[in-house]
């Protein structure tokens, strides 16, 4: 058994149930756990087998990733000025020749970029699945490097053919979608508290399956009590489709398949209209905000502060890094704020604490994690610390939680995922990353020129 005591922390954002800040605060962990939260004198122990003295650092919850295309970093700044559609069809020719070590380097860059940021979990939606490439790609990359990971299997098998949106040449056959992804719960699925490895069971879209593997997908999730997830109502195009294929706007279509639900979370979800917004808040059904892809691809702004109002669970994702293309999320939640109060031309349409409670508690809950989030007795020891001594904090100390979402987006100085420091004086402690670095480069301009 081990203990970590992190002490005379400057300023602490617990995000606990309360929503306490604290100074001068210390952190008692018991091998992942966290045990106590307060003052040095309120801790069980004042000291432990490692410490580590915050005094100048803010202190957050791991942040917490629910939406991302891992992949997609090999194929950056492509397609720079199109919308999602015209995006996807460009870009798939290029993705049709992955190979599975561009899926476990693009992963393990992908990674590394998020907990540099101070995020300890993330989601990813695999849903392309050429040559060798599986799933099991990426999990062997999240234990590489040490992240809480939840695997979501995502799946195409609407080809040009059969009136969806990529070439035939991508898509799976629906009986083995359903039957890889049973598999991979059965083999990697763990319900148990503070589990680092999870399976979602995640259909790309409305326009990539059909309505029946929609249906069958929720049934093989919920016979298993594993979350469900899936691109909805992205840009305006994504309600066309819908609702000349369907007849339906996205809302009725998820309703009709079984795809709402507090075991449900939808990325973007731009384009809901105030009866879906209704229908998610009564259902319990998820959301993730992704507001830089969403500004990139030009789809428009996700009405966040009305989602919040009704009651919506709402969770932070960077979405993929050829349409983001970055994976900080720090940043996005940054941008999540301000594009809000531009959305609503209101200055306080979403404040830098309900930013930073999307990017933790919100994403947590989306997630369906009650262990994560926080930092509080009984919680996972995720924890990202951010030195103020730098530039960006400058001006800014009497309230360096709001800086974190006004100010630079700056990477963390150190973070600890499941008590594991795995980022020590702002570098990796789990891969050497100039290698990766230049590993990952090798392979995309491989992948690029190949195309």
């Amino acid at each position: 058994m081990t203990t970590l005591l992190l002490k005379n922390i400057h300023t602490l954002a617990t995000m606990d149930d309360v929503q306490r800040e604290l100074k001068n605060a210390s952190i008692f962990i018991r091998d992942n756990v966290i045990e106590a939260v307060g003052s040095l004198e309120e801790m069980p122990e004042q000291t432990a087998d490692e410490v580590y003295d915050l005094s100048r650092h803010v202190v957050i919850p791991g942040l917490i990733n629910t939406h991302h295309h891992m992949f997609q970093n090999l194929t950056r700044v492509i397609a720079q000025d199109k919308e999602l559609f015209d995006w996807l069809v460009t870009l798939y020719p290029i993705w049709r020749n992955l190979r599975s070590e561009h899926i476990n380097v693009s992963a393990k860059l992908a990674m590394a970029e998020l907990i540099l940021s101070g995020c300890t979990t993330s989601s990813d939606h695999l849903y392309i699945y050429p040559n060798d490439c599986t799933i099991e790609d990426e999990i062997r990359a999240a234990q590489e490097i040490g992240m809480r990971f939840h695997a979501a299997r995502g799946s195409m098998s609407l080809g040009e053919s059969s009136g969806g949106l990529p070439p035939d040449s991508v898509v799976e056959n629906e009986a083995d979608i359903l039957r890889i992804t049973r598999d991979i719960i059965e083999t990697h699925h763990d319900a148990s508290r503070y589990a680092m490895l999870r399976v979602v069971v995640a259909p790309c879209s409305p326009f990539t399956v059909s309505k029946d593997l929609m249906r069958e997908a929720a049934e093989l999730a919920r016979s298993y009590g594993v979350h469900l997830h899936t691109h909805l109502a992205e840009n305006v195009k994504d309600i066309d489709f819908s609702l000349e294929q369907f007849g339906q706007r996205p809302g009725d279509y998820v309703e009709d398949v079984g795809w709402v639900g507090d075991d449900v979370w939808h990325a973007h979800c731009v384009q809901l209209n105030h009866a879906e917004i209704g229908l998610f808040a009564r259902t319990g059904t998820g959301v993730c905000h992704c507001p830089s892809s969403n500004m990139r691809l030009a789809s428009g702004i996700a009405p966040i502060r009305h989602m919040l109002d009704e009651g919506v669970k709402v969770g932070l994702g960077v979405d993929g890094s050829a349409s983001n293309d970055s994976g900080h999320l720090l940043n996005e939640a940054r941008n999540a704020m301000l594009l809000q109060r531009v959305k609503d031309t209101n200055p306080g349409a979403l404040t830098a604490r309900e930013a930073l409670h999307i990017a933790t508690r919100g994403s947590a809950s989306v997630l369906g994690r009650d262990d994560v989030g926080a930092i509080a007795p009984g919680m996972a020891a995720d924890i990202a610390a951010y030195n103020i001594d730098t530039v960006g904090f400058a001006g800014a100390l009497h309230d360096p939680i709001a800086a974190l979402m006004f100010g630079q987006s700056i990477n963390a100085n150190q973070v600890w995922i499941n008590g594991r420091g795995v980022v020590r004086d702002g570098h990796l402690t789990t891969v050497d990353l100039p290698v990766l670095i230049e590993t990952h480069n090798r392979l995309s301009q491989a992948l690029i020129n190949g195309a």
